[in-house]
Parts: C-alpha cells; structure tokens; sequence
C-alpha cells in the first residue's frame, strides 16, 4: 500500500507528526506499508506560520521513511500569497457576519485558488501512484481552498468501485478548537457554507482522536460517521544511556545529575508555557533552599512559529532569572540526528528517556481550557514513569481519569503548592519510594490501556487488503472497524 500524508499544520515538527510517526513506525515491520510515505506538511498554505511559509525549514531533517514535497502550487509571490489565504481564513471564520454580497468574495477567491491545487494533488497522487492519503487536521478552515481542491482530486483519483481514498484524521474541530486572535475566532464555531468536510464522496473516510470529536462530528452536515481512532504513543528504549544522550548533555552544559524537566508542546499562545515557565521558577526556588539539584526545562517547540507569543515566553524566563536554566530545543525532531553542526537533536523517545533516568518530570500546562482535544503531556509522563503537573482542561478526566501522580495546578496562585508537591513526587521516585512507584506503574498500564495501538494497525490492514483486492476484513476477531468511516 502506498501511503500520501498531507499535514494541514504547516509545521517540520509537530504533535500530529510526532504520532504519524508513532504509527508508521509500529507498523514498519508488517509489510504492509510501500516506503517511503511521500509527504507535503501544508507550508505552501499555513502563512500564518510565517518561518515556515511557504517551502518549509531549510535545514528539517525526516526519518528515511518519509519524502517530504516543498512544491508551491500557487504561482503569486509570497505576500500576496499571505494576504489572500489570510483574508479567505478571517473571512470563513466570521461567515456568519456576512451578507449575500459580502459572501461573493471569498467565494470567488476559494474558487480560484483550489483548482491549482486541485490539479497539484492529482498531479502528485499519480507521481506517486498513491493508494491511501492520510489527510491529518484537513477539516479546519485553515486553508479551505486547499481542503476543496484535495476533496476534487481524491474524486478524480478514486471514483466509485476503485479501492483507495483519503481517510481524514482529525485532531481538532470547530468546536472545540476555540483560538482567538484580537479578540476574534480563528475558526467558526461549526462548519458554513465554505468549509469542506469529508463525506462528499465514497472514497472518504474519518477518523478522529477523542470520543468528544467523534459527538461533535455527529452533529456536522455529513452523512459520514467518524470513527475514534487512539493516539498511539511511543515506545521507550530500555534503560542504557547512549552517547548520543551524554553528548545532548554536554552540548547545552547539563550536569548528568540535573532531573530534565520537559514542556512537551509547542511554543504557541494556547500551550501555557509561561505557566511551565512560572512553575519552573517556583521549583528552582524550592530546590535552591534545600541546596538540592535545581532541574533543567526542556521546551520541545520552536520559538520561531508564533514569535509574539515567543516574545512573551521568553521575556517571562528573563524576568524569572531562569535563562540558565531553560532550553528551548527548536522544534523536536521526528527522528534524533545531529545537524550539520555537528549537535544533537533528540527526539521524544529519547527525551523521555533522558527524563526518565534522571528522574525528572514532565509540565503539561494549557492556558485556556477548551482547545485541547487529549493533550498528550500526561500520557508521556506516564510512559515514562515519572510524575506529571498539569493545568485545569476540559477533557482531562475524560481521557486520563483521576490520577494520583499527576500534580493538578487548579490556576497561578497554585503554582506553589503545585510546585512543592511535585518535586517531593520526583525525589521519591529517585529514591524508589515504593508507593510512588506503584502509582506510577498504574498509571502507565491505564494510559497503554487507553492508547491501544490495535485500532491503528487493524485499520491499515483492511486499507491495505482493499488496494490488493484480498478483501475488506483484515480482522482476526471479525470486529468490522470500517462500519464506522
């Protein structure tokens, strides 16, 4: 099976990759997949993400399994490019706003930009002779000509009676992914006249992350289900640093004994990590007067995707006097590498195992409550078995439950006790407090019972069946999981 991923993030590095990669990587040895996944991760249509836009990072490195396309289908320069897929964004956001006239522009600009790239996807899905596209966060109106000119070419590349299509892997939806910028949505509220959403043909299929997503899809104007797809997580090497690990600590000057704390987000307004950046200071006060090791923070995202934000961020750690003791890392790597310089660039899995064995923890802190749809922080921390802080969000419990080694932060006065009670969590783990221990271990079989892998992998097997034409069940347990699509 050949496998197309189209990313409607617009970033090398990201969350929603980091768990592609999860997925790919779990099924390499089945056979079932034709590599490498050829890829175009949305640069050519994200200009707010402007470091990215519209070819992607120079120097982004991806595992040898994935190609990655920095092809701009559009032919205008890249201002006009910004304002125009800017304007048809803020215009489909405040549709609802808008008169019969009002609507006529955007309409018309929607129009002319998907053929391009209507073309651009048909053109690249018969390059590469593509069975499966893997379209990840395609239904938001980040870029609705884009969305529409994908929908034209899967219908072209797929008609009815021939195996394949696109299956739509969301990770986020109108509802409850309530950004604002200066005061406004960047999404509506629900789908409109102007935003796509799967179902317009039988090729379609979709997927979504959360049994939260999958109700609220129930209520879009579609007739196609959503079925709820689990994150898969990584799996942790074993217990043996590396030299790539004792390298990573020399190069930013990490004493082996430091405990790595980790903010596994991205460096964007809706992530908290000023609130990560608050509890850090809080911790390295504590540690100071008890003359114990004072940790270090590792913040996985890059500072150049939202730079306000970033401006924010960073004047935050200087204010707190913790510049020693913060480490930005650029965007987390799909794969660890060194880069032309020479230095290493770890990714999760290696990352969590440095926060592992040094006992660290890791912040998971959102700052508004009703954007994220899982929030995989807690999940990390748990793989790895060591404590979790995190922020009041909606769907926490729903996912994770009540969880004894997760130290809630109910808002910024409790950053203190929040920040006391985790590191006495992190010293006795390291000291091996048995009961610390225990929990930890809870945790982690609920989260590796929550994040099953099986749905993915039974899913690719029936993809996969129906382009070789050996029949749609690929199930053992005859569970019919496309019933759902």
């Amino acid at each position: 099976m050949k496998l197309a991923l189209i990313s409607g993030d617009g970033l090398p590095v990201s969350g929603l990759l980091t768990i592609f990669r999860n997925v790919i990587e779990s099924e390499l040895g089945n056979g079932s997949l034709e590599l490498p996944v050829v890829a175009d991760l949305g640069f050519s249509w994200r200009p707010d993400k402007q470091h990215f836009f519209p070819r992607g990072a120079e120097h982004s490195v991806y595992p040898d399994w994935m190609s990655t396309s920095d092809t701009v289908p559009l032919g205008a320069g890249r201002a006009e490019l910004m304002r125009e897929m800017t304007r048809i964004r803020a215009a489909v956001a405040r549709a609802d706003t808008l008169d019969d006239e009002a609507r006529a522009e955007p309409r018309a600009a929607v129009e002319s930009l998907a053929g391009p790239y209507e073309e651009y996807f048909t053109r690249w899905f018969e390059e590469h002779d593509v069975d499966w596209v893997c379209a990840v966060n395609m239904t938001l109106s980040d870029a609705v000509p884009v969305t529409l000119g994908l929908h034209r070419a899967a219908a072209r590349r797929w008609p009815p009676g021939v195996p394949g299509g696109v299956l739509f892997w969301d990770h986020d939806l109108f509802g409850t992914c309530a950004i604002f910028e200066d005061g406004a949505r960047v999404y509506p509220a629900s789908p409109n006249e102007f935003t796509p959403v799967p179902g317009t043909h039988p090729c379609h299929r979709w997927a979504v992350v959360s049994p939260a997503l999958a109700e609220e899809v129930a209520g879009y104007p579609t007739e196609l289900e959503a079925t709820t797809l689990p994150n898969v997580l990584p799996t942790l090497r074993a217990r043996e640093p590396g030299d790539r690990h004792a390298a990573f600590l020399a190069q930013h000057q990490l004493a082996p004994e430091r405990p790595l704390l980790l903010a596994p987000v991205r460096v964007f307004q809706v992530k908290g990590v000023e609130i990560a950046v608050s509890m850090f200071a809080e911790m390295k006060r504590i540690c100071t007067e008890r003359g114990t090791p004072v940790p270090c923070l590792l913040v996985f995202g890059s500072l150049d995707e939202d730079p306000p934000y970033a401006r924010e961020v960073v004047s935050a750690v200087r204010e707190l006097k913790v510049e020693d003791d913060v480490v930005f890392l650029d965007g987390v790597p799909l794969s660890s590498h060194q880069d032309a310089a020479g230095r290493w660039r770890l990714d999760e899995i290696d990352l969590l195992g440095l926060c592992r064995d040094s006992g660290g923890a890791v912040l998971f802190t959102p700052n508004t409550s009703d954007v994220e749809s899982v929030g995989l922080g807690p999940a990390l921390a748990a793989i790895a078995e060591v404590p979790c802080a995190v922020t009041e969000y909606d769907c926490f419990e729903d996912i994770y439950g009540t969880r004894s080694s997760c130290v809630r932060v109910p808002d910024r006065t409790g950053i203190p006790a929040a920040a006391d009670r985790l590191l006495d969590l992190m010293a006795k783990n390291r000291h091996g407090d048995f009961t610390v221990r225990e929990a930890l271990k809870r945790d982690k079989e609920h989260v590796l019972r929550s994040f099953d892998p099986n749905p993915w992998r039974k899913l690719l097997q029936e993809m996969a069946n129906e382009v070789s034409g050996s029949g749609s069940d690929g199930n053992a347990d005859g569970m019919d999981i496309g019933a759902s699509y």
